[in-house]
């Protein structure tokens, strides 16, 4: 019998910080954010996060910011997105 076993790999979900929230919004790009997949709003906040210094911090959200507003890029990478 050929099963399927569900993959045990899964990334913790990361919670949006207010402060993160807050910039998408004054940047309005929140539903830039919101259209990419969640494994990529996952991937952005817990980069964010994971910064030890508040300037990397702030780096990593302004790139996030930028990427978003082109729309073209994903972590320094090129994305495009899905048509509907």
């Amino acid at each position: 019998m050929n099963e399927r076993k569900k993959s045990h790999l899964t990334r913790p979900r990361c919670v949006m910080p207010s402060f993160v929230r807050k910039a998408l919004m004054e940047n309005g790009v929140m539903e830039a954010y919101r259209l990419r997949p969640p494994y990529q709003q996952n991937d952005y906040l817990g980069w964010i996060t994971r910064a030890k210094l508040e300037p990397t911090r702030q780096r990593r959200l302004a790139q996030m910011l930028a990427e978003l507003a082109r729309g073209d890029r994903y972590m320094n990478m090129a994305y495009r997105p899905k048509r509907a």
